[in-house]
C-alpha cells in the first residue's frame, strides 16, 4: 500500500532526464501525485498562468537552464500564492557556501547528489509533514505563550512584544522548539529530529541558517543576540525576559522598532 496520501501533488524540476524520471516514479510508486519540469522557465509558468498549478511540495534543481533554482526559489518566496510551498533543493555543489545560499534564497531543505533513495524520501515526507498545505493536520494546534512571546499555529505567526511576526514553517517550527524548552540549552541533534524530522550527521549548518534569519525578525541587533544565544559547543537557548528585565526589554523593542520606523520614512523622503 504507497505510504503517501494521493492528494499530496509534487512539482520535481530537473533538467537531467534521469533523475527526473527516476525521481518521479519513485514519488508516484509512494502514492503521490507528480508533475514535472525540464527547466526553471517551465515551473514558473505553472505558478503564474491561469489557473495557477497547486503543489503541495517542490523538489528543485539547482542548477537549470532559463532560470536557474535559485531565482526560482527566491520568486517563488516573494510571490504569497507560492510563498509556503516547502522546497526541497537537489544540487551537486555541496559545499557549506552553496548550502548557506540555499537556504538564503528559501529553500527548506537542501540534497546533495548523488543521494540514496530512501533519504530523498525521509525528506520529502518529513518536509509534508511540517506543511499546512499536507492532508494532515499541523502538530502544533494549541496556542504556545510565554512572557513577550505567543505562537499561534493557525497562521505560523509569533506575536513578539505586541507585533505580529511572519514565519515560514521552519521558523515557527524551530521557534517553537526552543520556546518549549525556553531557559535551557537545545542540542542540535535534538533540533534536526524534531523540527527537520531526521537526523542527519552533517546539517548544523541548517540550523545556522535558520537561527540566523529568526534574529532577524526578532533581535532589535541580529549580530548581538538578547533573546536566541548561542551556546557554543551545546546548542541554542531561547532567553525570555520576566520582570524588571522583561520592563528593560520592552524599552529596548520600542526603541529599535522606532529608529526603524524612522529609517523607512527617510528611505521614502
Amino acid at each position: 500500500m504507497p505510504a503517501a496520501v494521493a492528494t499530496s501533488r509534487l512539482l520535481v524540476v530537473e533538467d537531467d532526464d534521469s533523475i527526473r524520471e527516476t525521481v518521479g516514479e519513485v514519488l508516484r510508486a509512494e502514492g503521490y501525485d507528480v508533475l514535472t519540469c525540464g527547466d526553471g522557465a517551465e515551473a514558473l509558468n505553472l505558478f503564474t498562468s491561469e489557473p495557477a498549478q497547486q503543489v503541495d511540495l517542490l523538489v528543485l534543481d539547482l542548477m537549470l537552464p532559463r532560470v536557474d533554482g535559485l531565482t526560482l526559489c527566491q520568486r517563488l518566496r516573494r510571490d504569497d500564492r507560492t510563498a509556503q510551498i516547502p522546497i526541497l533543493m537537489l544540487t551537486a555543489l555541496g559545499g557549506t557556501k552553496d548550502k548557506v545560499t540555499g537556504f538564503n534564497s528559501g529553500a527548506d531543505d537542501y540534497l546533495t547528489k548523488p543521494f540514496e533513495l530512501e533519504e530523498f524520501l525521509a525528506r520529502v515526507k518529513a518536509l509534508l509533514r511540517r506543511s499546512d498545505r499536507a492532508p494532515l493536520s499541523s502538530k502544533h494546534s494549541e496556542i504556545l505563550s510565554f512572557g513577550p512571546i505567543t505562537l499561534v499555529p493557525e497562521r505560523f505567526e509569533a506575536i513578539w512584544f505586541d507585533q505580529p511576526v511572519r514565519l515560514t514553517h521552519l521558523e515557527f517550527e524551530l521557534l517553537h522548539c526552543l520556546l518549549q524548552r525556553h531557559g535551557q540549552t537545545v542540542a542540535p541533534s535534538l533540533i534536526l529530529k524534531e523540527v527537520w524530522g531526521y537526523e542527519p550527521d552533517d546539517d548544523i549548518e541548517t540550523i545556522r541558517v535558520h537561527i540566523r534569519h529568526l534574529r532577524t525578525k526578532l533581535e532589535p541587533d541580529p549580530r548581538k543576540p538578547r533573546f536566541i544565544k548561542t551556546v557554543y559547543g551545546a546548542g541554542y537557548c531561547l532567553e525570555l525576559p520576566t520582570g524588571k528585565l522583561l520592563d528593560d526589554a520592552i524599552r529596548v523593542m520600542g526603541d529599535f522598532r522606532g529608529v526603524s520606523e524612522s529609517s523607512k520614512l527617510e528611505r521614502i523622503a
